[in-house]
This record gives structure tokens, C-alpha cells and sequence, in this order.
């Protein structure tokens, strides 16, 4: 792998900066699973307060989080309504199916959005031979939707129509920080539409590791309990809880420059023969080169050859995204290497 890469495969790859990595070296620590680590403790008590719950839950990933919610409140043979493009459908190794024992119902959405009508027309009659609709899942921002932020009234909307019916809402907000800096509507707005949420530390925020996962107090007690079943128990965890408190005082802000340089690699790729880029709202570029007569896979292996690294995301569609570790210059160097590349 090329030393100086320039790696725009996902926001994932971000590393922890001088700063986050003091804060970590200097983090007061004790024992997590006796409720003992004052720095995730803290930590905890942020998120929560930032999401306006009453509690929540520091865990090692996004993808337990998400696995954790739903096992606290589906049985065996309970479904989840939830995008065609969504996360825990596609990347979490059917989660839902091996660690709750539920279904997936997904909803044919447009960015990754939905809307009411579709969601009422979801949910399962009540009857003996039917499963029970049992969570609604949202994703903001929606991956698969290109980064795409939902609009707060529809969230509203769907929220309400899940509700009339008694079902649980969840979101997976891995980037939802993304959709309030675009946006500029607090977090706290948005989750009050749901039960349970998470806010990923490991992706534009650039923590090594870690979600958060947030709801009731007795939501995030019967979390607990599950988070030690998933293998998620942790002792001195107050080392990366450090990176995730330096996070949300330092890093939230500046997601608007990852916006802004997607923005600006789409402005400089829009005009490249074949390519066709997709709208962008937030950190993400999704772009197709079937015009150019060659696949995603080889353009992306022709793009390492220029220290750059852009992801294959389908036969022919690209994703790249922007992260704290890319500057302006890296994505102009990238426009420039994809050019050449397909040119």
C-alpha cells in the first residue's frame, strides 16, 4: 500500500490526532463493567446529554449498537421495517437473524428515505400466522442513500406512523453528526423522535474506536445486559472513551469542511467523460463510470497506482468520502488521479 496514500475509501480510515492521542495517553481509568471508569462514565453522560436521553452506553461498535437495540425489545420471529439500502440488511453479517432471532422487512425508500404511506402499508397485521412488526429503523445520514439527510419532517412523519401501530423506533445515527452540522438541527431534535439511537465516534469524528448507544434508563439497563452477552464487555475502556470525549468537543464543527470537500471533488469530477455523479449532501461522493467502458474494480486498482484509494462500490458505481485526514489538496490530487485514470 502506497505510503502517502490518499484514502478516501470511507471515513473509517480516519486516525486519531495528536490531540486525541494525548487525551488518550492522559485518560483517567477504572473498571467499565463495574460502572468504576470515570472517563467513560463521562463520556456516557455527554452523549446522553447531547441526544437528550436519560442514559447511554459507550460499546465497542456501530454494528452492536445497532444488534443490541434490537434485541432488547424483538423476540424470535419479530420484524424489523427498515431501507432496501440500510446497514444492518446488508453489513452486519444478518445480525439481526443470528443474535435476535428477527426478520427484516425493508422498505423500497428513495436515497435511503422513506415515507409514511409505506411505512403503515409495512406493518403486519396482528394475527396468528404472521410475524409482528415489532422496530422501525432509520439511517441518518442514509449510507446507501449516497450520505443523504433526512428531512425532520419526515422523519416526524414516520416516527408517527410506526407509533399509531405501537412499534419501537430506532436510529442508526453513525453519521447523524454529519446530518446536523448540514442541516443545522441539533441532534436532540432528531432524537427525540426515538426510542433508542447511537452516535458513531469511529468515522468523521476520528476516534480509533467506539459507538454510543442512547434511550431510557431502562432501555440502557437492559442494554447492559446484552452488551456483556454480545462479548462487549470492556474493563479499563476510559482509553478510547478519551478519544471519543476530545471527539465531541473538538471534531463536530468541523465536519462541515469534509462536506465541503466532497462538495468540491464532485465539482471537479462532474465534467470528467463517462463519469456521473450523484447529488451530494454531506461527506459522501457516490459516482458511476460505466460511461468510461470500464468497472468500478478496475478503476480502483488503477487509482492505487496513484496513491489514491476510492471504493468500489458496486459493477460500475464508485463511493468516495471525505474525512478529517483529507484536505483540500488530497482532493484535488484525487480529482486529477481519476481523471487521468479513466481519460
Amino acid at each position: 500500500m502506497t505510503v502517502n496514500l490518499i484514502d478516501l475509501y470511507s471515513d473509517t480510515v480516519s486516525r486519531p490526532s495528536p490531540g486525541m492521542r494525548q487525551a488518550i495517553a492522559e485518560a483517567e481509568v477504572g473498571n467499565e463493567q463495574a460502572g468504576e471508569d470515570p472517563t467513560t462514565n463521562r463520556l456516557q453522560e455527554m452523549a446522553a446529554g447531547l441526544l437528550g436521553k436519560e442514559a447511554a452506553l459507550l460499546l465497542p461498535s456501530g454494528t452492536m449498537c445497532n444488534q443490541i437495540a434490537f434485541r432488547a425489545v424483538c423476540e424470535p420471529g419479530d420484524e424489523i421495517l427498515l431501507d432496501k439500502t440500510a446497514h444492518p440488511l446488508h453489513y452486519e453479517t444478518g445480525g439481526p437473524a443470528a443474535l435476535s432471532g428477527a426478520m427484516t422487512r425493508a422498505l423500497d425508500g428513495e436515497r435511503g428515505i422513506f415515507n409514511a404511506d409505506q411505512v403503515r402499508d409495512a406493518i403486519r397485521t396482528r394475527g396468528g400466522h404472521y410475524p409482528i412488526s415489532k422496530v422501525l429503523s432509520v439511517e441518518n445520514t442514509s449510507n446507501g442513500g449516497g450520505g443523504s439527510v433526512w428531512p425532520l419532517e419526515q422523519i416526524e412523519e414516520v416516527t408517527d406512523a410506526a407509533r399509531e401501530k405501537g412499534l419501537t423506533t430506532h436510529m442508526d445515527g453513525a453519521r447523524l453528526l454529519n446530518a446536523v452540522v448540514a442541516s443545522g438541527i441539533q441532534a436532540e431534535t432528531y432524537a427525540k423522535n426515538f426510542d433508542s439511537l447511537w452516535i458513531c465516534l469511529s468515522k468523521g469524528l476520528g476516534c480509533p474506536v467506539g459507538g454510543v448507544l442512547a434511550g431510557s434508563r431502562d432501555f440502557i439497563d437492559r442494554a447492559w445486559r446484552f452488551k456483556h452477552q454480545f462479548g462487549g464487555a470492556m474493563r479499563q475502556s476510559g482509553i478510547f472513551a478519551a478519544a471519543g470525549i476530545y471527539a465531541l468537543e473538538n471534531n463536530v464543527d468541523r465536519l462541515a469542511d469534509d462536506h465541503a470537500n466532497a462538495k468540491h471533488l464532485a465539482m471537479l469530477i462532474a465534467d470528467i467523460p463517462g463519469v456521473d455523479v450523484e447529488p451530494v449532501e454531506t461527506n459522501m461522493v457516490f459516482f458511476d463510470v460505466a460511461g468510461t467502458g470500464k468497472t468500478a474494480a478496475e478503476v480502483a486498482e488503477a487509482l492505487l497506482s496513484h496513491g489514491v484509494r476510492i471504493g468500489a462500490n458496486a459493477a460500475t458505481r464508485m463511493r468516495a468520502v471525505a474525512h478529517i485526514d483529507v484536505d483540500r489538496t488530497g482532493i484535488e490530487t484525487a480529482a486529477a488521479a481519476l481523471r487521468e485514470v479513466v481519460g
